[in-house]
């Protein structure tokens, strides 16, 4: 088999994996996806026969966080899906190559594989003064994410700098950088932002192409709904906290220490859609919201611009500590009482209008 057609069940067969560990494996990141046992045995048919997907990686204006985020993966270990999952033919951060050699490769697999590579972008392009704030190999930054997009099957923006602009398109944004989509219109695009995204989720898009053959069901925005479907604060842990009116007031008092809800430390959990509260970070140990900090908002459209991380957000409502459970359900009965009553009067309406129909034809 040649290196073209190598799968990724050759390739860790290879490295001395058992079969058995291998369907572990499938199990793990199936389970890891929030997919059930089905999934567990089409990825690893699809694992067994199918071609290793080749993978381009650019890297614009960033600071190689979402690198650094996807190399420390848990489920799946980023060695399997780098070095067996995916083919990395591409990656001027990681690779042995440099210079004229890498610009040599970036060309070869361009050509070898049109119309069949993932784009994978870190970072965003500046367009100001002909994007001249970005040179990538003697070129504007600009110039080859164009050139390397028009034979792409489809695109990844990793990161709030590739997905939105991030902190360099923060006003007055003296570059112009730009998200990615502004640029890039003609081919499908994943956003997958966060700063950086979490390892987990990196590789689980990573994992759903390579195994379906596919790209993963995206909401409006173009985030795979898999892991963005939710809000922090849906799953969040200090969830009962807000519910009850139990807030932080100030750092390190007797409510921080008790765990009680950050909204008052503008937490901006109740209006940010990621994975961090059930994923969470380092392998699952724990994220900002656990570790004392309010969420800052960092997978949504320009966070830079929407005031101080500590500002409180106003327009969320809660039930508040004076309500017990009798009144919330008294009035959860009233808005049903209330729903019924409406229904009944548009019926008794529609059965008037009937009625007249019905008197007119008589006549």
């Amino acid at each position: 088999m040649g290196a073209a057609t190598e799968t990724f069940y050759s390739v860790i067969r290879r490295q001395g994996i058992t079969r058995r560990s291998f369907h572990k494996f499938c199990s793990l990141t199936a389970t890891s996806l929030g997919f059930g046992p089905g999934a567990a045995t089409a990825m690893a048919e699809a694992l067994e026969t199918k071609e290793r997907v080749p993978v381009i990686w650019m890297h614009g204006l960033e600071c190689t966080c979402c690198s650094e985020s996807f190399i420390r993966s848990a489920h799946p270990l980023v060695k399997d899906a780098v070095l067996s999952m995916i083919s990395l033919d591409y990656d001027d951060t990681i690779m042995a190559a440099a210079g004229h050699q890498a610009e040599a490769i970036l060309e070869e697999t361009r050509a070898k594989y049109k119309g069949q590579y993932i784009l994978a972008v870190e970072g965003n392009p500046p367009l100001n003064e002909g994007g001249m704030f970005c040179i990538d190999g003697g070129k504007p930054f600009v110039e080859k994410l164009k050139m390397m997009a028009e034979d792409a099957m489809a695109i990844i923006a990793w990161g709030a700098c590739a997905s939105w602009g991030c902190v360099q398109a923060a006003k007055p944004n003296p570059t112009q950088a730009t998200p990615i989509d502004k640029v890039i219109t003609n081919k499908p695009i994943i956003k997958v932002p966060g700063c950086p995204p979490i390892a987990e989720v990196m590789t689980g898009v990573v994992t759903f192409i390579t195994t379906f053959g596919k790209l993963p069901e995206l909401d409006r925005q173009g985030r795979p709904k898999m892991f963005y479907s939710q809000r922090i604060h849906d799953k969040c842990y200090r969830r009962p906290h807000f519910d009850a009116g139990q807030f932080v007031e100030e750092w390190d008092d007797e409510a921080a220490r008790k765990g009680y809800c950050l909204y008052k430390m503008g937490c901006k959990g109740p209006t940010t859609y990621n994975a961090c509260s059930t994923v969470r970070w380092n392998g699952g140990v724990s994220f900002p919201i656990q570790s004392g900090h309010g969420c800052i908002g960092c997978s949504e459209d320009g966070f830079w611009d929407k005031g101080s991380f500590y500002d409180r957000l106003t327009n969320i409502k809660q039930f508040g500590i004076e309500h017990n459970a009798d009144q919330v359900g008294m009035v959860a009965a009233g808005t049903v009482g209330a729903a019924v009553a409406a229904h009944a009067a548009v019926t008794a309406v529609k059965r008037l209008a009937t009625k007249r129909d019905d008197a007119k034809q008589d006549h």
